[in-house]
């Protein structure tokens, strides 16, 4: 079965900055968008004018996980801004253990600093967020994650 069709937003949830990436209508890469700025009346609006510049499916929030699986003082930020986004799109959230991580030791070979680079790295981590998420859904042929109510 594959992949389903649709353009999809990968958002990973900081208390600063959201990083924010959409992918091919195919599913197939991931790449960075923006990075949104964390302002209670702001943040969602912009994301929400994101998902419907790109005509999404749906939004793929990363669940930040501790490495055991448990809940981490993030999980709880993370899943109410997910909720936030649930009310007025659909919304997957997604296991994004190591994500940020991955985004800076990827920046860091690059040859970037990362501390001058947050804004990037929010980036990176929300595409390694997405594509982790469409690889998954076409080695499974299942969607990944967990829909919100």
């Amino acid at each position: 079965m594959g992949i389903r069709p649709g353009r999809r937003l990968g958002i990973d949830v900081g208390r600063a900055r959201i990083g924010v990436a959409v992918c091919d209508r195919d599913g197939l890469l991931a790449t960075p968008v923006e990075t949104v700025p964390r302002a209670e009346a702001t943040d969602v609006r912009r994301i929400l004018e994101l998902a419907e510049e790109y005509d999404v499916l749906e939004l793929v929030v990363g669940l930040p996980l501790s490495m055991s699986g448990d809940d981490t003082p993030s999980t709880a930020d993370a899943r109410a801004f997910a909720e936030r986004l649930a009310a007025h799109r659909p919304v997957r959230l997604v296991d994004e253990r190591l994500s940020t991580v991955t985004a800076q030791r990827g920046l860091h070979q690059a040859g970037r600093n990362t501390k001058k680079s947050r804004a990037v790295i929010d980036q990176a981590a929300a595409v390694i967020i997405l594509q982790h998420a469409l690889d998954h859904e076409r080695a499974s042929s299942a969607a990944p994650g967990a829909t919100l109510p």
